[in-house]
């Protein structure tokens, strides 16, 4: 079909919005090109999930040597090579007995298997009075109903609130917004004890277990945890008989500099869920990865009753062990830390000029900024403005894609998420860093803020 029909024929296919988009016709490295011949720095990898940027060719042929011998072997008929090695390779690079890996097609559904699991479990051990999974808010941890329940959003949960069992929050520990030191490990302990307030407001009885983002994601704009939260969730977790579970799904694949995005503090977790850049955007692929003592109850209580039809499809699997051998040979993590580093004190610099900057965050290449009406009160900009949405458009105007959301549950505060590829270099960062100044300079002036000039 000729590229105008594609532009303007009245398209079958719906997506979220209807910002009209060109047609992609190839992509490599950090770069995209549409049929006009345009480039774009795809400066959010996708929704995070091009970790070892586009066409690597190691793990084309990886996919092409899989489908030669097959493209599909249904879990119950047949064990393949490539989802065994996958598996055991995963294992690898978890904690110490996490070595119970449960494949699937994405993020959502590796987060509903950990619930699953979660809950299987405690029917197993007769503790079949623990059902609530106590989540933050805000937070992200996918779209099916299941998973929604789990979500502090309200634009993507108040629609379907009577069709699912909403669970129990606490407050994401943004010290940033309710001005707290994030360094101080009292911050940390604060955030903790109201997770202890929750299970005990509960009923430790009925609490089966508490999920988080190891560092954020949409939600929460690439929030790090303050100084001693994550050893003190887990403490609590702990006390209380309450399975801790990371959502790894978009800070796991080594995007942080480390494999798994909790790997950065001394706290394990008993199951964790991750996806998009475990597939790195090749094929749809997604882990549920827990503790050994865990999956061996669960099987013995009668099996896992939970399942989906692409589970540990030799081609998808084949294709993660390749991406993991990517990142490994390129030394990928240590990149993501360095470039990320460089990246994020270019987006500090930032805030010099835009005064509509309020906070940089993140680590690794899982950066964010936020915007803000008033950087001493952080207040945010009116929501009508739209700004993450104006600013993402400016800058996709100039051939760089972000990735934007809104911080404060959802129907306010604006901030955009910042992470290329993990093979990014520091020329690229400043390509990256133009084309946003500029973006910002437009945007400025669009909307009456200062730094336009």
């Amino acid at each position: 079909m000729p590229d105008d029909t594609l532009r303007n024929a009245r398209s079958c296919l719906f997506y979220q919005t209807d910002h009209p988009r060109p047609v992609l016709d190839r992509a490599e490295g950090i770069y995209m090109w549409d049929t006009g011949g345009n480039r774009f720095i795809d400066g959010s990898s996708g929704a995070m999930v091009c970790n070892i940027g586009h066409s690597n060719p190691a793990v084309l042929a990886a996919m092409r040597a899989q489908m030669d011998r097959s493209t599909f072997g249904y879990r119950l008929h047949f064990v393949t090579e490539a989802s065994e090695a996958l598996a055991a390779r995963t294992a690898a690079l978890a904690w110490p007995g996490m070595d119970r890996v449960f494949f699937v097609s994405g993020g959502s559904e590796a987060v509903e298997s950990a619930i699953k699991l979660a809950r299987q479990y405690a029917i197993a051990i007769g503790q079949g009075t623990r059902w609530k999974v106590i989540s933050r808010s805000p937070s992200y941890h996918g779209c099916t109903l299941g998973a929604l329940a789990l979500t502090g959003y309200a634009p993507l949960t108040d629609p379907f609130l009577p069709m699912m069992q909403p669970m129990p929050k606490v407050p994401a520990p943004r010290a940033w917004l309710d001005g707290l030191d994030a360094a101080d490990p009292a911050t940390g302990t604060h955030y903790a004890a109201q997770l202890e307030a929750k299970i005990q407001e509960e009923g430790p009885d009925s609490v089966l277990a508490f999920i988080l983002e190891p560092v954020g994601g949409a939600s929460t704009g690439a929030l790090v945890p303050p100084a001693g939260y994550m050893e003190a969730v887990r403490k609590v977790c702990t006390r209380h008989g309450v399975l801790l579970i990371h959502d790894e799904v978009m800070s796991g694949g080594g995007r942080t500099g480390r494999f798994f995005g909790g790997q950065h503090w001394s706290a394990a977790p008993d199951i964790l869920a991750v996806s998009k850049g475990f597939g790195a955007g090749y094929v749809p692929l997604g882990a549920m990865v827990a503790q050994g003592h865990i999956v061996d109850a669960v099987l013995s209580g009668g099996g896992f009753l939970h399942g989906f039809t692409y589970a540990g499809n030799p081609l998808a699997c084949a294709t993660g062990l390749a991406v993991i051998g990517e990142i490994e040979r390129q030394n990928l993590m240590a990149n993501a830390a360095a470039t990320g580093a460089l990246l994020k004190a270019g987006l500090a610099g930032l805030m010099d000029r835009f005064p509509f900057i309020g906070d940089v965050r993140g680590t690794g290449l899982l950066l964010a900024f936020e915007l803000v009406a008033d950087r001493d009160t952080k207040q945010p900009l009116p929501p009508s403005l739209r700004a993450f949405d104006r600013l993402t458009e400016q800058a996709y105007r100039r051939g760089l894609i972000l990735y934007p959301r809104r911080s404060r549950g959802g129907y306010s505060g604006d901030h955009l998420l910042v992470a290329p590829p993990m093979i990014t270099t520091p020329a690229q960062v400043g390509e990256i860093m133009e084309k946003l100044t500029d973006a910002l300079v437009a945007f400025a002036a669009e909307c009456n803020l200062g730094g336009a000039a």
